[in-house]
């Protein structure tokens, strides 16, 4: 081989289809060129680099389509051959799909580049799967046309992926092409090679042009002349022949075609931009009815129109400018009489060139051709509901190819009636497509007068215009795309005398002259049974006759009809017939025509049937399905699933491929279903039992293997072509419809004589056995129907059962090939890409909460959380609500009478982009129901099936339809009263939907005043049904308008009948349609007033409402699930908003404080406290109103945005009121601690001027150390003994003892002395009964009961049974317990035992306290007396959890302010000053040491304080545990308290909640402070130093210069220094006022001494800042923990009567009721059985679901559970909401600590109160898990 190979140029052409490209395309890169744009000016060659050869690559794929309509490709080809020299031209063919487009494509090669190319061709053959290389000989030998291309081509050929992504395959195509090279002698296609062949081309032309002219001009002349064909059009065979010459004619045609495209805004052949997804999105245009429309609008309208059948679609008319004044005028100045009429009126030709209307089925092929599959299949289906004929056969209008559009008539089913041989009315439903009919086709030869199409239409519709015609409204003289095309109608008849045809017979038109339409005429006359042609009268030499005489002698039965024939009806010979049309009655023809294909018909000779998947056999023609490749890859997929079905007994397959939703899902449900209506008896043993079967049940489930036809299903659901994958559904769909139609026709019509028969039976009264058995017999066959009814949502709901099972066994299937946590995003994109899903299974009425969930959160995941305006529909069955549902919005709800709606259904509907502008919201998701009264559930609860049925969709609608079908007074009661029962429960649950009436099928809806007294009917039945409504829901409700906001005038609507005559013939009636869309306009004024919900919401929202009809009580079991989470997010915002208002009032108190202390301030005022506020208050009003306007869930908000604003309203008057106390507080205990203060301030400053004085004496002696330090001590020594006589002593103390005291003086007839011991007392905050401490009160009322129920008490008190409090009693006794020491904490903490000492006189005020509440308590109902145990136990408790807070408080103050301590502290400073004082050191220069030296203990305490407000707030912030709100904080405790397992410290929180709030807090804190300390604690400490250290600074220059300039002294600088920094620090004058500062008068050096002796104070602080230094220094009420502690503790506490739950609301004393996320088992709390020791096993929540009794408080009558609100005000004052969910925090801890809860309450889990064994299952990780799910 030739090594100088150069840089190879090859031009790659063919079909672009055969390509995939992208950046992995070694040859063709990412984008191929845009053969479509106009603009393009040259084809740029991409530069590639194979095995270190050059290649340029010019891609021309796709050109030749283009070819015959883009004006620049003469240019783009000269410039290529013009710029390149080619080495190969290679084309690429699609391998196993070759087409007749890939042989036309070589002969366009020829015809442009000239014949000498084809030694430049090679073939290169595309595969997508390796395996189809494997055939690839056989193939070559099998197809003709391939061998045939190979031989033109030399037989050159390659294959590459089509990719052309492999490296290998690249490089063996590279070496073809050299040795191409090297075959012409190393010879390129070049420019002169192509001008040689332009130059044979014309000339050829031009000979062909000379010899064609006269017939051309003649053709032209019959094509103006015909109304109905298109003057430009040659015939398919001129195309086909002459593609080397493309003559004047059919050059005019394409141009055309390319006009109409440009007119309509379409860009022409093969784009597919319009996309059935795109047209059935909301859109403004989609809301406005047009009868006429700008010609841009046309496509809108026509597809708006048919989506809603409206048969107007063909009928629109097009506005113009100044339409009525569109009259044209000719210029004409003669005079007056100068006027010729013959020569203006009859020889005159103006206007005729004026620009034609587009022709009506111009537009709908126009459509046709530039729509994708689906949408083709949508219009086709719609047309075909409309009535009107469907495309047969189409010829593309650029290239005349005809295809067959199979795949449009996929989904159309016609039903018809026929009599059969015994003369008995038989019905059929079919396929269109398997339909077996005789057919009857029509076609023309030459010009005619007549009309064919209309005349066709007198055959079939004589009402309606079946084919358009000429005198149809809106056609035209001209149009382009129809001459060709073929279009099929059938006529079904009715069964009855008056059908004109007794069969179903198929009427095929053929547009066009025949003569010029060989292809389609061929087909059309060999498949036909009779063939129908118009004739103009023809010469024997007419081009026609030969075509003619040809179906003439053909035995098939023929009918001529003559347009210039006068003649009736004559049967020329057997089978041939003759009529004329000249001066003819329409009807006598169409009568005669009639009768003529009837005997047609009957005659042996048309036996042949028409079959319409047979047309796709003929060879010449493209068939839809075949050349798209997703459609027929989706359709091989589809049939290979159905394969799996054969030879199945259609009633057992579900059973054999769906076992997941088969009788153990039934199981499941009904058990669900139980244990959610637990029995009166029911035990949470019997609960547990059940949630275990039901677990049994699932994992049976999983147990069941996938089969072959779920993997098959699953397996295409799972690829990534999302287009394959809708036809692969949409084919599923089709074929699972034609597997089933035949079994399930036999089974209704089974059903329907049955039903009869019981009819018959009933109406003579006849009880027989005969009716038993029939009725046994309808049973039957309704459970046949339902198992063989078998669709797409049988297969989804099989995925769905899948997936629970894996769900709830927490594992994968085996046979699954991938995880079962994917299968949820299958559904998603079937919903996104416009699928319904199931939403309830209406087999077995239950809801699958968890599959649809998941559903819903990958759809939130795929598209965002986005908002929906959910619209759900009511209404009797077959009432036509889903027929209505897609007429309105395009959906493919089920509407057949063989498969109505089960169950419910959801859809997305989309909304366009601009909509969204408008609405709220960014799709509309419609809810279809099955109907109510459903025949099928004869039998069962109806009434109650309804009444669920339509609570849940009610409460799942912003907007519900109520449909209303015909006029029986009957069925509207029956649905009225089901939905007026509906919309109450929603008004008692907060939710507040809206409704529209839809009154179907009323008669005369034009008719006003009968409009308005069926309006006044219906609300007058509205208004009895919500009385008899609200006696059943316990309401008070006299009018539907107290139920829901309604307006009788707007709200309901009222609908024309559906079909316009008698089906099945009848088109939709127009009315109707408008009717559709005064609707729709209604529905969106609706939903644009509404917020929606957002899906995340929407998925609650299902699972709240399925909960609580579950519950049956409905209103009772309702948790809304929207307004705990927005309450939740509230509260969460609150704790926000009330932790900014604390914190800046502590700021604000920090600084009153300070002033206070340095007495710049004596008094407070609340009015300087709120200005403080104001900045933050506003910011708060700011935030909350941006919240409640601005938030997702703002609709919710509102309804607390009142109460939110008084409650923090309400918190900031306490904060300012609190604070107020406080500071005044502190204002009363400055002048009482005044006297401390002095002695303390005298002391320091006489020690100070004593040093002074004895540095003097010693100032000679300044060098000798050793003697100046002797001196001092000395000196120190007796200062300090005198300072201690001189001062009080403070002791220490002990809290308890002196408790003892006092109780022993308050009981002197029972001394304490005996209870010697701490221990001896019990404490009451951990006591599990407080029986112990009460004397019952004996009864001396209540008759003889009261007397026996005493007689009782005697008996059992007797026999050794010891009387015990109630729960209720035992509750109120806690909590006095918690507010007694909630208050003395408080009292303790208003004592400021820090500041002012400690006295006993503080013990004596709490137990005074506490005696004065425990009297007052007494005082009330109370069946008891308390013990003097109670009292001295409670005061000891109280105390003994105050002893160190108070001891610490104390010690703080003695170290303060005890001489020996505090003055010993300040020895080093002393002596360092005293050593300045004898080195002679100036006056200023000692004072600033003395001022630093004050100034250490006030900036210790000012950083302290304020690195403890700081890290409050950041541990608010940064906190897992405390940067919530309450709720969150409880989280952490139970975590806490599970991880760490200390049966003492989850007493201490069941009993005393607050106490160990508390305390978990201050350990958080602790921990927070010792893991954060060196990265926050300690930084926030040096920074506040350094802070303040700037701001004494700064205070200390500026009192400088302010002195300076004032020339004032020392004392002007000190009172400026301590004004400016009295609210940072505790410091002012009076510290100095001992201190002689008089000499003093440098305050330079001053400053400087400061700014020396600032730093090493400083520092010193920092060094002793340490972890355990930093809570002992601070006092109480400053720390952190007791920061958060008021935060957090400032809520409500009460607890559950049952089990001591804690209200989660963190308002205390707040409106409504109590509440708490999940209850606990009663026995926890020491709850047991009546009359025994058995604790109980109840949980609150479940328990309130059943039909047991409780005993409230000591009373001896029972309440219901149920109805526990009714036991009392501590019962009716808590919100219990039925609840089963498994709990496995709490009964994991009872069976932990079973025993220590037997020890502590001296009771057993035995008996009733066993602990069922399911419960003991659970691991610790589950019931940390639960916390999350609950909480």
């Amino acid at each position: 081989m030739d090594h100088t190979f150069p840089n190879v140029t090859a031009v790659f052409f063919g079909n672009s289809s055969s390509v995939q490209f992208g950046h992995e395309n070694i040859l063709l890169g990412e984008k191929q060129t845009n053969t479509e744009n106009a603009e393009m000016s040259r084809i740029v060659p991409l530069q590639r680099k194979i095995s270190e050869r050059h290649i340029s690559v010019l891609n021309i794929t796709g050109l030749h389509e283009t070819e015959l309509y883009l004006d620049c490709v003469d240019t783009l080809i000269g410039q290529l051959v013009n710029e390149n020299e080619i080495h190969a031209f290679i084309f690429v063919v699609r391998l196993g799909q070759l087409t007749n487009d890939d042989q036309m494509v070589l002969e366009w090669l020829q015809r442009v580049f000239g014949d000498k190319v084809l030694q430049f061709v090679m073939i290169l053959l595309t595969y997508e799967r390796e395996e189809e290389t494997d055939t690839i000989k056989d193939d070559l030998k099998k197809n003709p046309v391939l061998e045939q291309l190979l031989e033109k081509c030399g037989g050159r050929y390659h294959t590459c992926n089509k990719r052309m992504n492999n490296q290998s395959e690249m490089r063996e195509l590279m070496n073809k092409i050299e040795l191409l090279f090297n075959e012409n002698q190393q010879q390129c296609y070049t420019k002169e090679i192509n001008n040689t062949a332009l130059r044979q081309k014309e000339e050829l032309k031009k000979s062909e042009c000379e010899s064609d002219e006269h017939s051309i001009n003649k053709e032209t002349r019959e094509h103006t002349a015909t109304e109905t064909r298109d003057p430009h059009k040659g015939t398919t065979e001129e195309l086909r022949t002459h593609r080397e010459k493309p003559d004047q004619q059919e050059k005019e045609m394409l141009t055309c075609s390319k006009k109409l495209f440009d007119r309509l805004n379409l860009k022409g052949r093969n784009d597919h931009e319009l996309r059935a997804a795109d047209v059935v999105q909301l859109t403004e245009h989609s809301l406005q009815s047009r009868e006429s429309c700008a010609e841009e609008e046309l496509i809108q309208t026509l597809l708006q129109k048919l989506l809603m059948m409206d048969y107007r679609a063909r009928y629109i008319h097009v506005n113009k400018a100044n339409e009525w004044g569109q009259i044209q005028q000719r210029d004409n100045d003669s005079a007056k009489y100068e006027c010729d009429i013959f020569e203006e009126m009859f020889l005159s030709n103006e206007g005729s060139n004026q620009s034609e209307r587009i022709h009506p089925m111009d537009v709908q092929m126009a459509v046709f051709h530039c729509a994708d599959g689906f949408l083709k299949q949508l219009m086709v289906t719609k047309l075909s509901q409309c009535q009107y004929a469907l495309p047969l056969l189409v010829p593309d209008p650029f290239t005349q190819q005809i295809e067959f559009p199979l795949w449009t008539f996929r989904q159309i089913n016609k039903s018809w009636k026929m009599k059969n041989t015994n003369n008995e009315i038989i019905s059929q439903t079919q396929p269109i497509y398997k339909a077996q009919t005789p057919m009857v086709s029509f076609f023309r030869f030459g010009s005619v007068s007549s009309s064919k199409s209309q005349l066709m239409n007198s055959l079939i519709n004589e009402k309606h215009n079946t084919f358009f015609h000429r005198n149809c409204p809106g056609s035209s003289r001209t149009r382009v795309l129809m001459d060709g095309v073929v279009e099929i109608a059938w006529f079904c008849p009715s069964g009855k005398n008056t059908d004109k045809f007794t069969d179903c017979v198929a009427f095929c038109n053929l547009h066009g002259d025949a003569g010029d339409q060989e292809k389609q005429l061929k087909i059309l006359t060999e498949m036909a049974s009779v063939n129908v042609v118009l004739l103009p009268q023809l010469q024997r030499d007419d081009r026609s006759i030969i075509k003619v005489q040809n179906l003439y002698k053909d035995s098939k039965p023929l009918i001529c009809l003559f347009t210039e024939d006068v003649s009736t009806l004559i049967e020329t010979r057997k089978g041939k017939y003759k009529i004329g049309l000249k001066d003819r009655n329409q009807s006598d023809v169409s009568e005669e025509l009639r009768r003529a294909i009837n005997i047609c018909l009957s005659s042996s000779e048309s036996s042949s049937t028409f079959r319409l998947e047979d047309v796709s056999k003929h060879s010449d023609i493209r068939v839809d399905e075949e050349d798209d490749e997703d459609c027929r890859r989706g359709r091989e997929a589809a049939q290979q699933m159905i394969s799996l079905l054969e030879k199945r007994d259609l009633t057992e397959i579900k059973d054999s491929f769906l076992p997941h939703q088969g009788k153990l899902w039934h199981q499941w449900s009904q058990k669900n279903k139980e244990l959610h209506r637990p029995k009166a008896d029911e035990i949470e043993k019997e609960i547990s039992k059940k949630q275990t079967e039901m677990k049994k049940i699932r994992q049976q489930q999983h147990t069941h293997g996938i089969s072959e036809f779920m993997k098959s299903f699953i397996k295409e659901m799972n690829s990534n072509a999302a287009n394959k994958n809708m036809f692969f559904l949409k084919w599923l769909r089709i074929l699972l419809d034609e597997y089933t139609s035949a079994d399930l026709s036999n089974l209704h019509h089974k059903y329907d004589e049955t039903w009869s028969n019981v009819l018959k039976l009933k109406e003579k009264n006849d009880n027989s056995e005969k009716l038993k058995d029939e009725q046994s017999d309808l049973e039957r066959i309704s459970e046949e129907l339902q198992a063989a009814t078998f669709g797409v949502e049988h297969i989804m709901r099989e995925i769905g059962q899948i997936y629970e099972s894996c769900s709830s066994v927490e594992k994968n299937k085996k046979d699954l090939p991938f995880h079962f946590s994917s299968l949820p995003s299958l559904a998603a994109e079937m919903m996104i890409s416009g699928f319904p899903l199931e939403l309830m299974d209406g087999d077995a009425a239950h809801v699958p909460v968890i599959w649809i969930s998941a559903v819903l959160d990958k759809l939130i995941q795929k598209l965002g959380d986005q908002r929906v305006f959910v619209l759900s529909v009511l209404g009797i069955q077959s009432s036509g609500k889903s027929t209505m549902l897609n007429a309105m919005f395009g959906l493919q709800f089920a509407v057949s009478a063989g498969r109505c709606t089960r169950g419910a259904f959801m859809q997305l509907v989309k909304v366009s982009d601009e909509m969204k502008t408008q609405m709220k919201f960014d799709y509309i998701l419609v809810v279809d129901t099955e109907g109510l009264r459903a025949l099928e559930l004869a039998g069962r609860s109806i009434q109650h099936h309804d009444n669920e049925l339509a609570t849940f969709v009610v409460g799942l609608g912003n907007l519900t339809l109520i449909n209303i079908f015909g006029e029986n007074p009957s069925e509207m009661q029956d649905i009225l009263q089901i939905v007026v029962q509906a919309f109450l429960r929603m008004k008692k649950v907060r939710l507040n939907p809206s409704c529209v009436f839809v009154h179907q099928n009323v008669s005369d809806i034009t008719a006003g005043e009968k409009n308005m007294e069926g309006r006044r009917r219906l609300l007058q039945k509205l208004d009895e049904m919500t009385k008899l409504a609200a006696e059943e829901e316990v309401c008070d409700a006299e009018s539907f308008s107290d139920v829901i906001e309604f307006d009788i005038q707007k709200d309901v609507k009222y609908f024309a009948q559906l079909w316009e005559g008698s089906p099945p013939m009848a088109p939709p009636n127009p009315n109707y349609c408008e009717n559709i869309q005064e609707l729709k306009k209604s529905i969106l004024s609706h939903a644009s007033r509404s917020d929606g919900m957002m899906l995340k919401d929407f998925k609650d929202r299902i699972k709240d409402l399925w909960e609580a009809l579950l519950n049956e009580r409905f209103v009772f079991s309702f948790r809304n699930s929207l307004e705990i989470s927005a309450y939740r997010k509230l509260e969460t915002k609150y704790s926000k908003w009330s932790w900014s208002l604390r914190s800046a009032m502590m700021e604000t108190e920090n600084k009153l404080h300070n002033k206070i202390e340095n007495e710049a301030i004596n008094e407070i005022e609340e009015t300087d406290l709120q200005s403080e506020l104001n900045e933050t208050s506003e910011e708060v009003k700011k935030s909350m109103s941006e919240f409640f306007e601005k938030d997702t869930d703002a609709n919710i908000l509102i309804q607390w945005k009142t109460s939110f604003e008084i409650k923090i309203k309400d918190i900031e008057e306490n904060i300012v009121r609190e604070t107020k106390r406080k500071l005044n507080d502190i204002l009363q205990q400055r002048d009482l601690k005044k006297k401390i203060d002095d002695n303390r301030t005298h002391h320091e400053n006489t020690l100070f001027e004593k040093s002074k004085e004895l540095a003097l004496r010693l100032k000679d002696k300044a060098n000798d150390e050793e003697t100046l330090k002797k001196e001092f001590d000395l000196f120190w020594k007796q200062c300090v003994k005198k300072i201690i006589t001189d001062t009080p002593l403070i002791r220490d103390i002990d809290i308890l003892t002196d408790m003892r005291e006092i109780l022993s003086d308050v009981y002197e007839s029972a001394p304490v002395d005996h209870r010697k011991e701490g221990s001896e007392y019990n404490h009451v905050f951990t006591v599990s009964s407080y029986s112990e401490y009460v004397i019952f009160k004996k009864s001396t009322k209540g008759g003889f009961k009261g007397a026996v129920k005493g007689a009782c008490r005697t008996v059992i008190e007797t026999f050794g049974f010891s009387q015990t409090l109630s729960p209720t009693d035992e509750g109120q006794i806690r909590s006095l317990v918690s507010d007694v020491s909630l208050q003395t904490d408080r009292m303790i903490q208003s004592f400021n035992i820090s500041k002012m000492g400690y006295n006993i006189s503080c013990i004596q005020q709490l137990i005074d306290y506490i005696k004065a509440r425990v009297i007052e308590y007494q005082e009330g109902p109370l069946k008891y007396v308390f013990k003097n145990d109670f009292f001295m136990d409670l005061v000891f408790s109280i105390c003994e959890r105050a002893n160190k807070m108070i001891t610490d408080q104390h010690k703080m103050f003695r170290e303060a302010n005890d001489p020996e301590i505090y003055v010993e502290k300040k020895r080093e400073e002393y002596y360092s000053i005293f050593q300045k004082y004898c080195h002679g050191a100036t006056s200023a220069a000692i004072f600033g040491e003395i001022i630093c030296q004050k100034l250490k203990e006030p900036i210790e305490q000012s950083v302290y304080k304020k690195t403890a407000r700081d890290l409050t707030g950041e541990m608010k912030t940064n906190c897992e545990s405390l940067n919530g709100n309450r709720s969150n904080l409880e989280k952490h405790i139970l975590r806490t308290l599970a991880e760490k397992e200390d049966f003492d410290k989850y007493m201490n929180y069941i009993k005393n909640p607050r106490d160990h709030f508390k305390s978990f807090i201050r350990d958080e804190v602790s921990w927070y402070i010792g893991k954060k300390f060196s990265d926050s604690v300690l930084p926030k400490m040096e920074e506040n130093i350094k802070l303040l250290q700037q701001k004494i600074m700064k205070a200390a220059h500026e009192s400088t210069e302010h002195v300076q300039e004032n020339r004032g002294d020392v004392g002007l600088w000190l009172k400026s220094l301590t004004q400016q920094l009295s609210d940072v620090l505790i410091f002012s004058e009076k510290d100095l006022s001992g201190v002689k500062h008089d000499s003093v008068d440098d305050f330079k050096l001053l400053e400087d001494v400061m700014k020396k002796e600032l730093p090493v104070i400083m520092s010193a602080i920092s060094s002793n800042f340490s972890r355990t230094t930093f809570p002992v220094k601070l006092d109480y009420k400053f720390r952190p923990d007791e920061l958060l502690i008021g935060h957090f503790c400032q809520c409500c506490w009460v607890q559950c009567p049952f089990c001591r739950a804690i209200c989660t609301n963190t308002i205390e004393n707040h409106h409504g009721d109590h509440s708490v996320p999940f209850h606990r088992i009663t026995g926890i709390k020491g709850l047991a059985y009546r009359n025994t020791t058995n604790l109980s096993v109840s949980i609150c929540t479940s328990a309130v679901a059943s039909n047991r009794s409780f005993y409230p408080s000591s009373s001896e009558d029972k309440v219901l559970w149920r109805d526990y609100r009714t036991a009392g005000e501590v019962y009716a004052n808590w919100s219990i909401t039925p609840d089963l969910s498994e709990l496995p925090y709490w009964k994991r801890f009872v069976c932990r600590f079973q025993k220590d809860l037997e020890t502590h309450y001296n009771k057993t889990f035995e008996g009733s109160g066993q602990i069922p064994d399911e419960w003991r299952e659970y691991s610790k990780n589950e019931a940390l898990d639960s916390l999350d799910e609950c909480i």
